[in-house]
């Protein structure tokens, strides 16, 4: 009951502010839009590379360790993304990931408020990465570097938010249009996507249809 409480209060704030936004931001030239996926994807690996570690993934740790200084460098601080032009293509993996790799089951499903989806050993996870096991965490808001602002963590984390929800307009708005219950429609996706990820699957969600989320995988 909390949680469909709290994803009702979601709602509200998509249709207010996000979807706006998201719609403003499909407007923009393609060249902005890729240079911004590709950069918050960019900060994105960072988180991979201890969570890499941590499972044990060698091949996957040189993937990301290797997409990250190449795009960093050669690809003006990941704006551009020649590192996939040289067959690196790393997996996204964080601290709930790495928690599930070791066996630890997701615990009960909670909607969090304006960051959506999440389960016990998830939100665990993001509290884990406050207390240092974010390597952007630590560079921002942990002041590691004299170089970024509190204001850079939470901008990038922004833009991320805005390019995921711009990129599934059409999914997201499909979905709720044709769901009975989007409540359950989004919990059973985010579960199912949730365990992919810990188990690095690509098996078709069976309760998506062809257009759902297309870009949920790439997330």
């Amino acid at each position: 009951g909390v949680s469909r409480a709290v994803f009702k209060f979601n709602m509200a704030f998509d249709d207010a502010i996000l979807e706006p936004i998201a719609k403003g931001y499909n407007k923009l030239p393609s060249p902005i839009k890729t240079g911004t996926s590709n950069f918050t994807s960019n900060i994105a690996t960072l988180l991979s590379i201890p969570n890499n570690l941590l499972q044990g993934n060698i091949k996957q740790l040189g993937h990301s360790t290797g997409s990250f200084i190449i795009n960093t460098s050669v690809g003006i601080l990941g704006f551009l993304n020649p590192a996939e032009k040289m067959g690196l293509k790393p997996h996204k993996e964080d601290v709930g990931q790495t928690l599930g790799s070791y066996g630890i089951g997701p615990g009960c499903y909670l909607v969090l408020p304006v960051l959506g989806p999440s389960t016990i050993r998830d939100t665990a996870g993001s509290f884990v990465n406050v207390l240092g096991g974010d390597p952007w965490y630590n560079i921002t808001v942990n002041k590691d570097t004299q170089y970024f602002e509190n204001s850079d963590y939470y901008f990038s984390k922004g833009a991320s938010g805005v390019d995921f929800r711009a990129k599934n307009y059409d999914s997201i708005e499909n979905l709720e249009n044709n769901s009975l219950d989007f409540y359950a429609s989004v919990k059973s996706l985010y579960l199912q996507d949730r365990q992919q990820k810990i188990l690095n699957s690509r098996k078709i969600i069976n309760t998506q249809d062809d257009s759902d989320w297309e870009e949920i995988s790439q997330q």
